[in-house]
């Protein structure tokens, strides 16, 4: 485990009197500030050399910040140390019986994930760990190989979704510890779909969003395209047309909007050469949708792929071609599935919407959006205790850092090791 100072956070109550000694009288730049919704603080970064100043001004009388200088008055309120896997040294330092104040990381300035260490297992210092944001390019194509196929976690772009409506029950409290709202409420997510290349062809599952959504819907969800599918398949040199199966999890629009495009304002299949594999009963409910689903089922985006002959329809769990079989998880949906990716005797699971991001891993983190949250509730149970004890290679399609990892477990708490 290797640590080094990131910055020094000091708590000021007159941010306009600090400015004016650490701006105007010592000359130093300072970035923009940025809030952090979850303390009630605003942070004013100040690089120096190699580390940085945080200035942090309490935004509420009763947060952490106001409290601490209601208290002690202003001065130095933590040292942050910056590691490469927040995740593997939390658990570095819990098996050496260090106090944390968090057992799992948070959400920092920045994109960071930050945890504190309790002052007293460092000498009375609040110790803070950080590790940074991944840059924006690690929203790309990502290999691994499983026994004899390749999988490649590609991606349409991001997108906001209401983060009450995200996490169910879960309060808010709880929840933006993991993920920060935008001032709409909405929590930043991805459209990660994946690549299967195998001896018998490839197969992408599910498809992302695609190019049909209008300007309303693109400002609603916080659509953004600037890299999508086909910039993900070019870093594999591939193309829409060299791809032989696409299978979807469910016909959702942000799992299979990019099924379909518009070419001379006709709706053609996106993938020319492709079979489109859907499970027959959800078919169904797309093209009979109720009040509680409309919204979900656009369509444009697959009542065009059986005019135009391409749709393979499969009937329960099955095996769809060999080593991918899909098993219906009911919950989010009565018959949303996943797929079981197997080869060499190891296993990889595409969840989609079971567990969307590393935060639901957590069991009774069960998504609002689900028709049937008990039915989620049931399955994730079993799933993720295979998960862990099977050791089976997870892929999260909606989280906007970790695409893929291993669900792990220690002394009663899961966390996600991430592999991709």
């Amino acid at each position: 485990m290797r640590a080094v100072l990131d910055h020094v956070g000091i708590a000021v109550r007159d941010i306009d009197a600090a400015l004016a000694f650490y701006r105007d009288a010592l000359g130093l730049e300072i970035e923009a500030p940025e809030d952090v919704v979850a303390q009630r603080v605003r942070a004013h970064v100040i690089p120096v050399g190699q580390a940085a100043l945080e200035l942090l001004e309490s935004t509420a009388r009763d947060s952490p910040i106001a409290r601490y200088v209601e208290k002690r008055g202003p001065g130095i309120h933590h040292i942050t140390l910056r590691v490469e896997d927040i995740r593997a040294t939390l658990t570095h330092l819990r098996a050496r019986g260090v106090r944390l104040v968090d057992d799992e990381p948070r959400h920092g300035v920045q994109g960071s994930l930050i945890a504190f260490v309790h002052p007293s297992a460092s000498h009375g210092v609040l110790v803070e760990l950080k590790q940074a944001a991944p840059p924006r390019s690690t929203l790309t194509s990502q290999r691994v190989t499983l026994g004899d196929f390749t999988l490649t976690t590609l991606h349409d772009g991001l997108f906001r979704l209401d983060g009450g409506a995200m996490f169910g029950v879960v309060p808010r409290t709880m929840w933006e510890r993991q993920t920060v709202p935008d001032d709409r409420g909405r929590i930043l997510l991805a459209m990660r779909p994946l690549l299967v290349e195998a001896d018998w062809g490839r197969m992408i599952i599910d498809c992302g969003l695609g190019d049909k959504m209008d300007a309303k819907s693109i400002d609603i969800y916080g659509i953004d395209r600037t890299r999508h599918l086909d910039h993900a398949l070019a870093e594999c040199q591939v193309s829409a047309g060299d791809i032989d199966v696409v299978l979807a999890t469910h016909l959702h629009f942000d799992h299979f909007g990019g099924a379909t495009t518009r070419v001379d304002r006709r709706l053609v299949p996106r993938f020319a050469a492709a079979r489109y594999v859907i499970r027959s009963a959800e078919w169904d409910d797309a093209t009979h949708p109720h009040e509680r689903s409309r919204a979900s089922y656009l369509a444009d985006d697959f009542v065009p792929l059986e005019g135009a002959g391409v749709v393979e329809f499969v009937d329960g769990d099955t095996e769809v071609r060999p080593g991918v079989r899909v098993v219906r998880t009911g919950g989010h949906c009565a018959n949303h599935q996943v797929v079981f990716i197997e080869s060499g005797g190891k296993t990889a699971v595409f969840t989609a919407d079971l567990i969307p991001t590393t935060a639901h891993v957590r069991d009774v983190w069960v998504m609002g959006y689900d028709l049937f949250p008990m039915e989620t509730l049931a399955f994730k149970k079993r799933f993720i205790r295979d998960a862990i004890d099977r050791e089976y290679l997870v892929f999260f399609e909606h989280d906007p850092i970790v695409a893929a990892g291993y669900i792990r477990e220690q002394n009663g708490r899961r966390y996600v090791e991430q592999v991709l």
